[in-house]
């Protein structure tokens, strides 16, 4: 389908809401601060591999973890403090982290989307990824987004980009609104994290709690797993 046939679509007055779905209890109490431990410790005979950086942030797996408990109806755990390193909740979310990495396609096209013009990068976010992101509220389910905020053509750079999990939406005035649940924002200001992005592939603004401005933002392929008690 050309962009031609697409902007009807895009530009029509409309908004909806995943019924049920609050950041301020549907999320994680904590924030995305963990402790300079690292992500996985794979053990050999005498010696043993440490890989990833927790203290870079666990957000894909907070995301995935709290669209899982939505999905199973049941609350998540109930703990203001980030899980210690080796705890149970720590390691389903770091096996939820590898999920949304969906190794190797999502972080080659974080990469791809990372060497290119901010202009670009916006009309395939309008054109590409809204669609399926609308479609996946409209049928009452949380999206996971995979924003990509940086330029830049170095593989570490990677732990610049962010993930949120879109709830709602806003078509209004020739501007798109999103509602996100941000594991950076802190639970007082929840409900008021979201962006806007004009439906002219203008600049993308937001209330997320980063550093780096949102250049654009892609579906992240999601499947359901059950959710520890």
């Amino acid at each position: 389908m050309s962009a031609r046939a697409k902007r009807p679509q895009l530009r029509a007055t409309s908004n909806s809401r995943v019924a049920e779905f609050r950041p301020s209890t549907n999320g994680f109490r904590f924030t995305n601060t963990f402790a300079a431990d690292p992500v996985v410790t794979v053990r050999l005979p005498f010696t043993h591999w440490r890989i990833g950086q927790a203290a870079n942030g666990l957000c894909g797996g907070m995301v995935f973890a709290a669209r899982d408990y939505f999905e199973a109806s049941r609350p998540v755990p109930d703990t203001a403090t980030p899980p210690a390193h080796g705890t149970p909740l720590f390691r389903y979310l770091v096996r939820r982290l590898i999920a949304a990495f969906n190794l190797p396609d999502a972080v080659l096209r974080y990469l791809y989307w990372m060497l290119l013009p901010d202009e670009a990068v916006r009309r395939r976010t309008l054109e590409r990824q809204w669609p399926g992101v609308r479609a996946c509220i409209d049928a009452g389910h949380p999206c996971p987004l995979g924003l990509v905020t940086i330029r830049s053509w170095h593989p570490l750079d990677l732990r610049h980009n962010h993930v949120v999990l879109a709830y709602g939406y806003r078509i209004a005035s020739g501007v798109l609104s999103v509602d996100v649940y941000d594991p950076n924002t802190a639970q007082s200001a929840a409900e008021d994290a979201h962006l806007e992005m004009p439906l002219t592939a203008s600049p993308i603004t937001h209330t997320i709690d980063l550093a780096n401005p949102i250049r654009g933002f892609f579906q992240l392929r999601y499947r359901r797993r059950e959710p520890p008690y």
